[in-house]
C-alpha cells in the first residue's frame, strides 16, 4: 500500500475528549475563525486557511459583513475528518494520505477550492500527483480507492476518480499473467476441471476474487470496461462472473433471506449478471452455472423480458446440462413440482434456434449437430424419468416433451422406456387408452435385449405391447441364428497365385508361387528354354503349421470318404504324406 506524507510541523490539533465535538489548534495566538462541519466546531486562524482556500475566503467575507467569525460548511464531503486533513495541510502540519482517505481528502479539497490559482503546490495538485504516480499504478490500491468512492459517489464522479480507477483496473486485467507479481491469495477451492487454464504459477483469472469485494454497481462498470477492451478471453470473464455469483448469491437449493431488502439486492445482482453474460457473445460460461442463475432469477422474480436473454443462452448449450441442472422449481400458478414448460421451451429453442425467435426474420436453415441432438435426447429421457414421479404432471405435458425429441436423436429407447415405466408406476389411475397412447412412444425395435427382457415381464404395460416385444425378440433371435449359420459355412476353394521377386542375379526372370492340386505351394521358375520347372517352396513348411488345426477338423471327414473311393485312389493316398492332403481354410 502506498502512502504520501504532507507537511513537516508537529501535530498541534487537539480534541475535546468529553464531547468530541470541538477541535482546536494549540498556539500562542488566539483563534479568530470558527468553522462548523456537521456537529463539530474547529477553532482556527484565518490566515493559514484563507491563504489556500478560495471558498473559505468567500465565506469569511460574507460572515464578516454580518459581524460574525463563524462559517458553516454544509454537506461537506468526507465530514470532519476530511476537513481536518485540509486544515492540517494549511498549517503545514504532518498528515499522511493513503488509499483509504485520499478520496475524501480530494473531494474536500475540491469543495474548498484549494487550487493552484490560490497557491502554488496546493492540496489538489499534491493529491493528483499521489493518485497518478502511486495509487492508480497499484492493483490493490486502485481497488481500495474505488471501494471508498461509494460514500462520496457524486463527488467522485464529478472529479472523475471513479472513472480513472475503473480504467486502471480494467487495463491491469488484460496484462500477460507471466508479468504479474503474484502476491495475492488464490483461495477458490474448485475442481481442476473447473479452473481456468493457468500460465506458470499465475492463473489467467488471478484478478477475479479481488473484484468480488466491489458492490454490484461498481463491479458491473468494471466488467463492462474489461469486456469492451476485448483483450481478456471469454472463458476468463465467465469464470470471474461465476466467482462473484458464488460469493454473493445464495444457493438455489438452500433457503435464503426473503425480506424485501435482501430480495431486491439479489434481484439487482442477477439482472446485472444477465446483462453482462448476454452483452458479448464471446463471454462463455458453463450451462450448469447459467441454469443455477436461472433458478435464482425465478426465485427473486426477475423481469421475464430480462430472463429471456438468459434462457436464450442456456438453450444454445443445452447439451452440456445435466438432469439435476434442469430441475427448476415451478412458478406460480403451476401445480407441478418442476417447471416442465420451461424445459420444453429450452428444447424447442435448441432444436430450432431461429424459428422460436419471432423477431429474427431469416430464411436460413439452421442445422444442429446430430451428436448434440443425441445428447439432448438422453438428457430429456433422464429428465422425464425424474419429473415423471410428480403426480401432478399431466399425460399431455409428459408426451409433448417426449415427442419434442426427433427420432434420429433417440437411437436407443431404453431411457424412454424407463421414464414411461416410472410414469405408469406413479400414475396407476391412467385408463387403458391412456396407457396405450403413452406406450406408443416406444419403438420396440430400438430396445436393447436387457430392456426387452424387462418389458416382457412388466405387468404395467399393455398386453399388445408385450406381444410386440416378444415377437420382435423372437425375430431378432432367429436372425441371429441364421447369421451364425452363414458365418460357419466353408468358403469355395480357389487356386491362387502370388507374384514375388526372384532371388537370383537376373531380375528379368519371374518367379511364381502356385498351389498344386494337393494343397502344396510350389515355386515355378522359367528356364532359359521357356520351360517351367518346380522348385521346393519354404513357405509350404510355414503354412503347414497354420493348417494343422484344419487337418484335425477334416480327419474324420477324410476317413469316411476313403471307404467309397477306388483302390487306385487308396494306394495313392497311402503312399503320400498326410501333409499332401488338400484342406480348405475356414
Amino acid at each position: 500500500m502506498k502512502f504520501m506524507k504532507l507537511g513537516s510541523k508537529p501535530d498541534t490539533f487537539q480534541a475535546d475528549h468529553e464531547s468530541n465535538s470541538i477541535r482546536c489548534v494549540s498556539s500562542e495566538l488566539e483563534t479568530d475563525f470558527t468553522v462548523t462541519v456537521d456537529d463539530v466546531k474547529f477553532y482556527l486562524h484565518k490566515f493559514p486557511l484563507l491563504s489556500k482556500s478560495n471558498r473559505l475566503q468567500k465565506l469569511a467575507l460574507s460572515a464578516s459583513e454580518e459581524d460574525s467569525d463563524v462559517v458553516h460548511l454544509v454537506d461537506f464531503p468526507g465530514g470532519p475528518k476530511a476537513f481536518e486533513i485540509c486544515a492540517k495541510f494549511c498549517y503545514g502540519t504532518t498528515v499522511s494520505l493513503s488509499p483509504y482517505n485520499v478520496v475524501a481528502a480530494r473531494c474536500a479539497a475540491e469543495y474548498l477550492e484549494m487550487t493552484e490559482d490560490i497557491d502554488k503546490g496546493n492540496l489538489i495538485f499534491k493529491i493528483e500527483v499521489f493518485l497518478k504516480s502511486s495509487v492508480l499504478r497499484s492493483w490493490k490500491d486502485s481497488i481500495i480507492v474505488l471501494q471508498t468512492t461509494k460514500s462520496l459517489q457524486q463527488w467522485s464522479e464529478d472529479i472523475e476518480i471513479t472513472t480513472r480507477c475503473i480504467e486502471s483496473i480494467a487495463s491491469k486485467t488484460a496484462i500477460d499473467p507471466s508479468y504479474v507479481n503474484w502476491s495475492y491469495t488464490y483461495n477458490r477451492k474448485l475442481a481442476a476441471t473447473n479452473r481456468v487454464a493457468e500460465v506458470g504459477s499465475v492463473p489467467k483469472d488471478w484478478w477475479a476474487e479481488d473484484l468480488c469485494e466491489l458492490d454490484i454497481d461498481v463491479y458491473k462498470r468494471v466488467m463492462l470496461a474489461v469486456i469492451s477492451k476485448g483483450k481478456v478471453e471469454g472463458d476468463v470473464i465467465g469464470e470471474a462472473l461465476k466467482t462473484y455469483c458464488l460469493m454473493w448469491l445464495p444457493d438455489c437449493n438452500d433457503p435464503f433471506e426473503t425480506d424485501e431488502a435482501h430480495v431486491e439486492k439479489y434481484k439487482s445482482l442477477v439482472e446485472s449478471m444477465i446483462f453482462l453474460l448476454t452483452l458479448d457473445k464471446g463471454v462463455d460460461c458453463s450451462c450448469s452455472f447459467l441454469l443455477k442463475l436461472l433458478k435464482v432469477s425465478i426465485l427473486v422474480e426477475v423481469d421475464p423480458l430480462i430472463r429471456d436473454d438468459l434462457i436464450r443462452n442456456v438453450s444454445l448449450k443445452l447439451d452440456e446440462a445435466s438432469v439435476h441442472d434442469l430441475l427448476i422449481p415451478a412458478e406460480h400458478p403451476q401445480t407441478t413440482v418442476y417447471n416442465v414448460e420451461l424445459v420444453q421451451f429450452l428444447v424447442d429453442r435448441f432444436l430450432n434456434p431461429k424459428s422460436v425467435d419471432e423477431e429474427e426474420e431469416t430464411k436460413d436453415l439452421v442445422l444442429v449437430n446430430p451428436r448434440r441432438c443425441t445428447t439432448v435426447g438422453r438428457l430429456i429421457d433422464g429428465y422425464l424419468a425424474e419429473v415423471g414421479r410428480d403426480k401432478n404432471l399431466t399425460l399431455s405435458a409428459f408426451m409433448t416433451l417426449s415427442r419434442s425429441i426427433p427420432d434420429s436423436a433417440r437411437p436407443v429407447h431404453d431411457g424412454l422406456y424407463g421414464a414411461i415405466d416410472g410414469y405408469l408406476k406413479e400414475h396407476p389411475s391412467l385408463t387403458k387408452e391412456e396407457k396405450k397412447k403413452v406406450c406408443e412412444l416406444i419403438d420396440v425395435k430400438k430396445l436393447t435385449s436387457k430392456a426387452s427382457s424387462h418389458a416382457a415381464q412388466n405387468d404395467r404395460l399393455p398386453l399388445r405391447m408385450v406381444v410386440q416385444i416378444l415377437f420382435h425378440e423372437q425375430a431378432r433371435v432367429t436372425s441371429a441364428v441364421k447369421l451364425a449359420a452363414l458365418t460357419k459355412q466353408e468358403p469355395v476353394e480357389q487356386n491362387w497365385e502370388i507374384k514375388v521377386p526372384l532371388r537370383s542375379k537376373s531380375l528379368r526372370t519371374p518367379s511364381r508361387m502356385k498351389m498344386n492340386d494337393d494343397g502344396d505351394l510350389e515355386k515355378q521358375v522359367m528356364s532359359s528354354g521357356g520351360i517351367r520347372q518346380l522348385v521346393p517352396s519354404r513357405s509350404r513348411r510355414i503354412l503347414d503349421r497354420f493348417w494343422v488345426v484344419g487337418m484335425g477338423q477334416r480327419r474324420s471327414h477324410g476317413e469316411s470318404k476313403s471307404t467309397v473311393t477306388s483302390g487306385s485312389s487308396q494306394t495313392k493316398s497311402s503312399g503320400s504324406s498326410s501333409r499332401k492332403q488338400r484342406f480348405s481354410i475356414s
